[in-house]
């Protein structure tokens, strides 16, 4: 599963042919021992927690790089090359 980001103490990543549990585009974040998904481009949490000014964050990360996230999940479900996307 490739990391696409790290900030605020946030590890982001899409996994590869990743629609068995959540057929909507998704990321996955790892913030200290919790681990939480995060729907794109809505930035719904949708499994897991994390704390509300981490999700803040993260969802302004997501209205920022939305076409970037869009790219890299086209690639990811497909099992082709994912690429990183610059932090908050």
């Amino acid at each position: 599963m490739p990391t696409i980001s790290k900030f605020c103490g946030m590890i982001i990543r899409m996994y590869f042919l990743d629609t068995k549990h959540h057929n909507e585009p998704h990321i996955h974040v790892q913030h200290q021992e919790k681990h939480s998904v995060i729907l794109i481009p809505s930035g719904r949490l949708i499994d897991g927690k994390l704390e509300t000014k981490r999700l803040g964050q993260l969802q302004k990360w997501i209205k920022l790089h939305e076409q970037e996230l869009m790219k890299n999940w086209t690639h990811a479900v497909k099992g082709e090359q994912i690429f990183p996307i610059a932090p908050l």
